[in-house]
């Protein structure tokens, strides 16, 4: 009797009541169906890079060039304004400062639209709101000739309206390569699509003229609007908003794509916190490291519109030069930035896989693509001929297009699930900052007499903004759901 069966004595030693309570103690992991995804941290130990030819032709590239494209249409049809604005002076009698004015009107709408277009990308996704996007600016740009011939406040307005529609461009841009790019190639893909918004410059400063000179002041308004809706055309029926819905990519595409983007999405903000409607701009601008992303947008497009809207009056009123040279000369540099984009957004992407710190890289990159142009800007201040001052211009806008493997691509790192509103955010401060230098340019001019007195001060602005950015930015993701205090 004093013997025990096995099993009483099993049970006595190994309480199975207290090992359920101890476990329903434990902390619960949540599973989902993504999280088979993790395991192909082996499968992507063992998948190669791509190769170059790979890349080039592949699904991911295209969805790319489509967006260059894009861009290039947006910057050529705001671009189009700053060489017909010359002749539109002289016929209406406009002053320096007043030209300042019109070429504004762009920046009002332009300024009501990031965020919330950035809203819109958040929760609709890149490929349909950039369609809507190039079919209004289109619209407004085919309409221009229209609005000028009846009056000056139609033609305010739809300038606006072209702005309004372009700011949800970089939103979209931003999402979309998010979507189809893992981090180690994000900088490269960044840089083709930004080749394509300096390539628009250079297309649109240089073929407006000649475009001008066939059909009159409104021909490249025409012809540019009119591409802009075959765009929309091919866009809607040639791309998908993510690598896993589209018929065309390879099975070996989508897997590369989808290993190795787990890196910087993980599954809790990929698919198990969805965006909320309205989002938290409290904690968004609570963070120092939004801050440098605002400033540094903020100097970009300072420097950005100030060359866009003023270069070809820079250049015929101090070199003399006549409307086409002038327009070529203000032209060449972003032709250069094109080629600059991609090679600096190589070299990003190479640093990143060769063992550099994300937040190392982005330092790098947005100091030479500051502290560059302000160097840069003082050559072009004291130069004393049209070939020189374009050298230092071209040069000036080659390092600037490091920039975008700099903050461009930040945005995406530090808070993927508030990429498009986060965007949006400092969008809205650089065009602000846009509106305040091309108005105040004009102003400056008029005041002090001096195109080169306003180079010299934006060359202080770009140093001052590279060492906010370098004291306050990180590659790594920051969290932006805490509370603020």
């Amino acid at each position: 009797a004093a013997l025990q069966s096995p099993k009483t004595h099993f049970k006595k030693r190994f309480n199975f009541a207290n090992v359920s309570l101890s476990l329903r103690s434990l902390p619960r992991l949540r599973v989902s169906s993504n999280d088979a995804h993790f395991n192909s941290s082996s499968k992507e130990s063992q998948q190669p890079q791509p190769s170059f030819t790979e890349f080039i032709t592949s699904e991911r590239v295209k969805v790319v060039a489509m967006l260059a494209l894009a861009l290039a249409l947006c910057n050529a049809d705001r671009v189009v304004m700053s060489v017909a604005i010359v002749p539109l002076s002289l016929a209406n009698g406009w002053s320096r400062a007043f030209s300042g004015i019109v070429q504004s009107s762009f920046l009002w709408g332009y300024l009501a639209s990031p965020i919330a277009g950035g809203m819109l990308v958040d929760n609709y996704g890149g490929k349909v709101v950039m369609a809507w996007g190039v079919a209004l600016w289109s619209l407004a740009t085919f309409l221009t000739p229209w609005a000028s011939q009846t009056s000056l406040l139609a033609l305010l307005v739809v300038r606006a309206i072209l702005g309004a529609a372009e700011g949800v461009a970089l939103p979209s841009m931003n999402n979309m390569v998010a979507r189809w790019f893992p981090q180690t190639e994000r900088s490269r893909a960044v840089g083709i699509s930004m080749a394509g918004f300096q390539l628009g410059c250079a297309l649109g400063l240089t073929l407006s003229p000649i475009l001008m000179s066939q059909g009159g002041i409104f021909g490249p308004f025409v012809i540019f609007g009119l591409s802009g809706f075959l765009w929309v055309l091919v866009w809607l029926s040639a791309t998908s908003s993510t690598p896993d819905r589209s018929p065309q990519i390879s099975k070996y595409e989508l897997e590369y794509i989808l290993n190795r983007r787990q890196t910087s999405f993980p599954v809790e903000t990929a698919k198990s916190k969805k965006v909320k409607v309205i989002p938290p701009f409290r904690r968004l601008l609570s963070k120092l490291p939004t801050w440098s992303l605002i400033i540094a947008n903020a100097m970009h497009s300072w420097g950005f519109f100030i060359v866009l809207s003023w270069m070809p009056i820079y250049f015929s009123s101090v070199y003399r030069v006549d409307l086409r040279h002038a327009a070529w000369f203000s032209a060449v540099p972003w032709a250069v930035m094109a080629i600059m984009n991609y090679l600096a957004g190589l070299w990003s992407d190479m640093m990143i896989q060769s063992g550099t710190s994300v937040t190392l890289t982005r330092k790098i990159m947005q100091s030479i693509g500051f502290v560059g142009p302000g160097l840069c800007l003082i050559g072009l201040a004291t130069a004393k001929s049209p070939s020189v001052g374009s050298a230092w211009l071209t040069l000036a806008f080659g390092l600037k297009s490091f920039s975008h493997s700099g903050f461009l691509v930040n945005l995406q790192e530090i808070a993927p699930q508030y990429s498009g509103v986060l965007h949006g955010i400092t969008n809205t401060a650089g065009t602000l900052a846009a509106i305040i230098g091309t108005v105040g340019a004009g102003f400056f001019v008029e005041l002090f007499g001096s195109f080169p007195a306003f180079l010299l001060l934006t060359s202080l602005l770009y140093f001052l903004a590279a060492i906010f950015y370098c004291l306050f930015s990180t590659g790594e993701r920051v969290n932006f759901d805490d509370p603020v205090v």
